[in-house]
């Protein structure tokens, strides 16, 4: 019975860290799309306008590039974005290292 727990414990630390895996991997991977969306939802709404979708093309790139310059030049924000996603692996690696001291107070015998 007493490696049951030590299983279940296991299990559990295993969830907890594919929970977090991609929770960080869903975070960071959204500030990437992020502005490629905005690229293609930006040459859609061009498009219903009347422009062809190469020409909303060459002038959505341009724009969100732009607004990514911006959103770049403030140190603060870009600080804020990067240690908000530092701080979900902090999170995540702290509640995996709690699951050790459960398993570890656990009896051996």
């Amino acid at each position: 019975m007493k490696k049951v727990n030590i299983v279940l414990v296991r299990l559990l630390q295993f969830v907890v860290f594919v929970v977090f895996t991609f929770t960080v991997i869903v975070y960071f991977g959204a500030m990437v799309l992020l502005p490629l969306d905005a690229i293609v939802l930006l040459t859609k709404l061009l498009g219903v306008v009347g422009l062809h979708g190469f020409i909303g093309a060459l002038i959505a790139i341009p724009a969100i590039g732009y607004l990514c310059l911006t959103v770049y030049k403030m140190p603060t924000l870009c600080k804020l974005i990067i240690d908000t996603g530092i701080e979900l692996v902090t999170t995540g690696k702290a509640k995996i290292e709690a699951f050790n001291e459960i398993a570890n107070a656990l009896p051996q015998d």
